[in-house]
């Protein structure tokens, strides 16, 4: 258990023992018949799918968060913008209090719903793209629909869509964390897997992610060219890009961090990345504070995180950039406050996977 709950992170790359080993074990049995029975009932037209006007693709992964889908979204919509198409970015929401069928968070150009309402990540990545209407529903077609008609969009970005079945699509990406790519590999609960490691067949290429400039995936590539053989594969990495400390409107590159004490906190899938981040560019991080993903911080946490930073003589307070919009509204105008902006790059093929997509749009 960790301090704001149990620690799923922990939890889903090792085997649980004693009685949380049998519930774990029957509710991930349960979940798993669910899973092959919608796959079935998908395959065989017992549900029915749905079409966009327009090129589809979907951004996604078979393991619950910390896979980068986010900056992956952002690189491939400012791609496609400047190729020319009229991009949407369409989302659940995950985590927003939205009660609308639609719910339009971005035009392209004016952001038209806050964090609470919209979800964190929808949120960011309409601050993020500017000219790229960003609109989410719990039925993506609705909100394909609704980009389309009204600002004409013909080329529809899928956040999180791998397990969003009812709508085609013209091309599955599907990202794999080089680090934990299947967790203990077991199904939810017990596990990370949103659905069986098989249905990695479904894809039309994977990314790995999280490699560095000199990682390979360890033995993920072997692995995917066994399971899947006919499924491409490419390399990335999320490379940090800025500081930025909001309340003195600055931004400095990441080597601001190098050799200065800092308290960091993060409320994403797996804190320990952010952590590890702030280790690579040389920061001395003299505490560190991880809360559940999408946590909805209070002002007298940052507070005290602010006195912990006070205490221990640190020079800095960072969050992620995710964290930071769920901050804003609370946060206390502190001038040593910062958040690290990151960017989702390719490592390997970079020409061969935008050829693959124009591809797709040619067919």
């Amino acid at each position: 258990m960790g301090i704001f709950g149990p620690d799923w992170s922990q939890i889903h790359q090792k085997e649980s023992s004693g009685i949380l080993s049998v519930v774990l074990k029957t509710l991930s049995f349960l979940y798993g018949a669910g899973v092959r029975l919608r796959l079935r009932a998908y395959r065989g037209g017992i549900f029915k799918r749905q079409s966009l006007p327009g090129f589809v693709v979907s951004i996604g992964n078979l393991t619950v968060g910390g896979t980068g889908k986010t900056p992956a979204a952002i690189m491939l919509a400012t791609w496609a913008l400047k190729e020319g198409f009229r991009v949407a970015l369409l989302s659940r929401g995950y985590g927003g209090r939205y009660r609308k069928k639609v719910l339009e968070v971005s035009d392209g150009n004016r952001i038209k719903a806050d964090p609470r309402n919209a979800g964190d990540e929808p949120y960011l990545l309409a601050k993020k793209l500017a000219g790229i209407p960003v609109v989410i529903s719990e039925k993506r077609y609705a909100a394909g629909i609704f980009a389309h008609e009204k600002f004409g969009c013909n080329f529809f970005i899928l956040d999180d869509g791998f397990q969003h079945l009812e709508l085609r699509r013209d091309l599955d990406l599907v990202l794999i964390d080089a680090e934990r790519p299947f967790g203990n590999g077991h199904l939810l609960p017990r596990g990370p897997l949103r659905e069986p490691v098989e249905q990695l067949a479904r894809a039309d290429a994977c990314i790995i992610t999280r490699c560095g400039v000199q990682s390979s995936g360890g033995n993920l590539p072997n692995f995917l060219g066994d399971e899947s053989p006919a499924i491409p594969f490419f390399y990335a990495d999320h490379l940090p890009k800025k500081v930025d400390f909001p309340f003195l409107d600055e931004i400095h590159g990441p080597g601001i961090l190098d050799g200065k004490k800092v308290v960091a906190f993060a409320g994403i899938a797996r804190p320990e990345v952010f952590k590890q981040t702030l280790v690579e560019l040389g920061a001395d991080t003299v505490y560190f504070r991880g809360f559940k993903d999408h946590y909805i911080f209070k002002q007298d946490e940052i507070q005290e995180l602010i006195h912990i930073k006070e205490k221990l003589d640190a020079r800095y307070l960072i969050t992620t950039e995710k964290d930071w919009v769920r901050i804003a509204s609370v946060a206390p105008a502190y001038h040593d406050m910062a958040y690290l902006c990151i960017e989702f790059e390719l490592l390997s093929d970079r020409d061969n996977f935008f050829r693959m997509i124009k591809d797709g749009i040619n067919r």
